[in-house]
């Protein structure tokens, strides 16, 4: 185990989810069901995805050259930078969609599933699995930065959002999004990879 992947995985993911679709649908699941099944359904949602996210990531590893890797990471990185900020203008305009009830566990982990199947945080997973080839690492402090996120949600409800703006949660996550594709590249630089394929 790397522990600078886990704390970079968990930093950027932590900061990136706070505030976003995920935690708003597990708070207001907890809000129908009962908060342990809300959390045992949301936990176990992420760590499917988490898993299937650190998975390709790690084919991407093995048999994509280093240096491609790193480029497009960085370029993902960048543009999950971008889109944060640009999502911090709109923050308020967010609405969240409820599945109908068909039990608390199940409800919870469908609709975690779906909203974040493909979505900017499990394409992070895949991209710092691929760059670092840690995928270990990389599922456990991704794991844990979203299932903190997802009882920050469930415990303390809408009160924490209100207290700390979502614009400047969206813009921290921004930057910190843009300084790992920054790293990155400044990576691809100082290593001297090329981008030939053979």
């Amino acid at each position: 185990m790397d522990v600078s992947v886990i704390l970079t995985a968990f930093s950027l993911l932590f900061l990136a989810e706070m505030g976003d679709k995920s935690q708003l649908l597990a708070m207001t699941l907890a809000h129908r069901y009962r908060a342990g099944q809300v959390i045992a359904g949301t936990f176990a949602a992420f760590a499917l995805l988490n898993l299937l996210a650190v998975w390709v990531g790690q084919a991407l590893f093995e048999w994509i050259p280093q240096a491609l890797v790193l480029l497009t990471a960085a370029v993902l990185f960048l543009y999950f930078g971008w889109s944060a900020w640009r999502e911090a203008e709109c923050c308020d305009e967010d609405e969240v969609h409820l599945v109908k009830p068909n039990g608390g566990f199940r409800t919870s982990f469908t609709t975690i599933f779906v909203a974040e199947l493909g979505d900017k945080t499990q394409l992070a997973m895949v991209a710092l699995a691929a760059s670092t080839g840690k995928i270990w690492s990389v599922f456990i402090g991704g794991t844990l930065a979203l299932w903190a996120v997802s009882l920050v949600g469930i415990l303390c409800g809408a009160t924490l959002l209100r207290r700390l703006p979502k614009v400047w949660v969206h813009r921290a996550a921004a930057v910190l999004f843009i300084g790992f594709g920054l790293l990155a590249i400044g990576h691809l630089i100082v290593s001297g990879n090329d981008l030939r394929l053979v």
